[in-house]
């Protein structure tokens, strides 16, 4: 019992060790930064990223990976700038639709043992072709509710940090601390054991699904609440960035291994990597190499404690 909360632990003291340097770093490079609207400025785009990664780590909870969330985040700014704002009721329809669909695919995936990166990959082409077919060229308006909820100024701490805050804690009693999270890592973990429990993957693997489409959804919605328009473009990155920011937080590829709370840090953590390189004045292009420098070097720490943890383990 004792070497499970060690495990844990570590998952959340990487991120958060890498987190706190580059957060030290880029004070050290801007101590403007150092402020209620450096920090805003800092962590901008930390909430729509910390959306995504959740909805990334719950497709990786049951063993999957999605190569479709940009595109798909993409989608659903589109519709939030257009259909949301001018047509409310048909934009909440599209919106539960597109749900719906991710819910759809993960049963599908299964049924027919799929690859779930093929089939992501080609419903990011879909997910690409109905954003273009939506918005040809950047545009749209985000809807006011939507704008005011982006940037509201609560006291204390910016809008970013008080949203991560209550993402990481939400995904946190979904995943970890209800039934439906202990099934859905169940069924990344050991999925015959759980379809001997009595418990119906099918029914599993579409709620993880679904509730990934869920967050995307809302990562969506609060890009255009940042950016105030849209573009079929706009979240391309996001596929990778949440992929990076589920591994940087502590989560697995396989086993059902998933951290919320790290995986809100990950997000963090890359949000702050683009500004640390930014104000060093590294181009755009290197940026994202750069990003995944930073992904190798934390993995590569998480392996050597992981090495120390094993040994102190044997008797």
């Amino acid at each position: 019992m004792k070497l499970g909360l060690t495990s844990d632990a570590m998952r959340l003291v990487i991120p958060a060790l890498s987190m706190t340097v580059l957060l030290a770093a880029v004070f050290w490079l801007q101590p403007r930064a150092m402020s209620y609207f450096g920090l805003n400025l800092l962590l901008n785009l930390a909430v729509p990223i910390a959306l995504a990664t959740i909805a990334q780590m719950l497709v990786m909870a049951v063993n999957d990976l999605d190569l479709s969330i940009g595109a798909f985040v993409s989608f659903v700014a589109c519709v939030t700038a257009t259909f949301l704002r001018d047509a409310p009721l048909v934009g909440t329809l599209i919106l539960a639709g597109a749900v719906g669909i991710y819910a759809l695919i993960g049963v599908v995936i299964y049924l027919r043992n799929l690859p779930s990166i093929v089939v992501t990959l080609g419903m990011s082409f879909v997910w690409a072709g109905l954003a273009v077919l939506m918005l040809p060229a950047p545009g749209g308006q985000a809807p006011d509710w939507v704008r005011w909820l982006m940037t509201v100024k609560p006291p204390l701490m910016p809008m970013a940090i008080v949203a991560s805050i209550v993402i990481a804690i939400v995904a946190h009693l979904i995943v970890m601390r209800s039934s439906l999270g202990v099934l859905i890592r169940g069924v990344g973990g050991n999925q015959r054991s759980v379809e001997r429990a009595g418990w119906s993957i099918i029914a599993a693997r579409a709620a993880a699904y679904g509730l990934a489409g869920v967050f995307a959804v809302a990562a969506g919605i609060a890009l255009v609440g940042l950016t105030t328009s849209a573009d079929a473009n706009i979240a391309l990155r996001y596929t990778l960035l949440s992929i990076a920011g589920v591994i940087l937080g502590g989560g697995e590829f396989t086993g059902g291994r998933v951290s919320p709370i790290g995986a809100v840090i990950g997000a963090l953590t890359l949000t702050l990597a683009g500004s640390f390189l930014s104000f060093l004045r590294i181009s755009p292009d290197w940026q994202i190499g750069a990003q995944g420098a930073i992904l190798i070097i934390v993995l590569a720490l998480r392996l050597v404690f992981n090495r120390v943890e094993k040994r102190r383990a044997q008797p």
